[in-house]
């Protein structure tokens, strides 16, 4: 069996955030909004989803017109903030710059 993912303390998450502008965190949960037609946000989700296949974690997706936003935390460390989260958000951040999606701030 593997071992628990283990929850970040608050400063960890401090200085993670630091590292991963744009992120914002609400509660144990970071998220990101991303503006992008409707069709390149589904390309980008895809893209997304076949990067958290291979690395076994995975966001919440929300797809809206014009704009996708995603919701990162651990489900397995009880819904905490873990260092997969962030590394899923820079892994995000990449493949949205990829496919020209721009930051929106919410």
């Amino acid at each position: 069996m593997a071992d628990q993912p283990v929850p970040l303390t608050e400063e960890q998450i401090e200085d993670a955030l630091r590292q991963a502008p744009g992120w914002r965190r609400t509660g144990d949960e970071i998220t990101r909004t991303f503006g992008i037609r409707y069709h390149g946000g589904v390309a980008m989700i895809v893209h997304v989803a076949d990067v958290e296949r291979l690395i076994g974690h995975h966001a919440d997706v929300d797809l809206r017109w014009g704009r996708v936003r995603f919701g990162i935390t651990t489900h397995d460390a009880g819904h905490r903030l873990t260092t997969a989260d962030f590394d899923l958000a820079r892994r995000i951040d990449a493949i949205a710059e990829a496919h020209g999606a721009e930051p929106v701030d919410v």
